[in-house]
């Protein structure tokens, strides 16, 4: 099994997841909405200076394993060859237990006080898929064992769950075709990577056994090995692809930033700009992820993405 870098020219690496607070969400029954604690003052997006263009960007959420469980493990063989040659951040961690409200943080920035796995619950607000799209770029989530585009089944479809697909919470997403049917199974990919046409955004989310929900971590290992071997021949990564791994929640209470408290993960960041080794030291949570993809679009950043205590991963992608 190998990682290549394309960008250093076919190098071979060896192997062996602030502002107010959105509205709260309808449920249809559902949990009652709390409100999120009182947030810090939001840092303004940077402006005057020119910037270069965003990279393509795409974010693969794995799930249920703290760093300790990860790095350094022998088990995982993959996801530490990830941090030896890519760059890892060390004081990365999750919002809450248990899975959805970290999917709803990492692409709203907000959990809009849902504290389950519910299934039947709706919210609405800013996704960072809105804001590219406002930047007139596109987005798109792949769905491992989806059924079909746009699927609305409430709970569970063999491996697929919805509680691992956030985007079909939000109710403007869900109700609008044009939006709901970017949100495709993973089949859908490898063609679009094949033929230069992923968007500008992509979420993806493996199955419940290749995330390491249902399965052992040497079997999600294996799985990242084979998808990021995919994505790092391609000419998306060579172009400035940034591929974003990271894991839903962790399996302790540690917590950063302003209020995340899901436990202490592992977040890589691999691209061609990313120095083999790198480490960023400083907290970063879910919505730090966000915010970065804010900041490289150059769109305000949202909920507890606005306040630069969330942190973000700037300085993994050489930006």
């Amino acid at each position: 099994m190998r990682f290549r870098l394309a960008a250093a020219g076919a190098v071979a690496l060896a192997l062996a997841g602030c502002s107010p607070a959105a509205p709260a969400p309808s449920s249809s029954p559902g949990p009652t909405a709390s409100s999120l604690p009182p947030s810090p003052t939001a840092t303004p997006a940077a402006s005057g200076t020119p910037q270069p263009s965003p990279p393509p960007i795409m974010i693969v959420v794995l799930e249920n394993h703290g760093y300790g469980d990860v790095i350094g493990n022998p088990a995982a063989p993959n996801l530490n060859a990830l941090a030896a040659h890519y760059g890892l951040a060390t004081a990365s961690y999750a919002w809450s237990h248990p899975s959805l409200p970290n999917y709803l943080d990492l692409i709203a920035g907000n959990s809009f006080g849902i504290s389950s796995d519910c299934t039947d619950c709706s919210v609405e607000g800013t996704t960072v898929a809105d804001q590219v799209l406002s930047r007139h770029a596109d987005w798109a989530a792949y769905e491992e064992s989806m059924p079909s585009p746009c699927f609305k089944g409430d709970s569970y479809a063999g491996l697929y769950a919805k509680k691992h697909d956030p985007f079909m919470y939000f109710a403007h997403i869900r109700n609008s075709p044009a939006l709901c049917n970017r949100i495709q199974p993973l089949s859908a990919l490898w063609p679009a990577l094949d033929a230069g046409t992923v968007p500008a955004f992509a979420f993806v989310t493996p199955n419940l056994c290749h995330d390491g929900h249902d399965c052992s971590l040497q079997q999600s290992d294996a799985w990242v090995g084979g998808f990021v071997n995919r994505i790092a021949a391609s000419t998306w990564f060579a172009a400035g692809g940034v591929l974003i791994v990271t894991y839903d929640e962790g399996t302790s209470n540690e917590g950063c930033c302003a209020g995340a408290a899901g436990g202490h993960i592992a977040t890589w960041v691999v691209s061609g700009h990313t120095p083999a080794g790198a480490r960023l030291r400083t907290p970063v949570d879910h919505a730090g992820v966000m915010r970065t993809i804010e900041l490289l679009y150059q769109v305000p950043p949202t909920a507890y993405a606005a306040c630069a205590c969330s942190g973000d991963l700037l300085a993994l992608i050489g930006r």
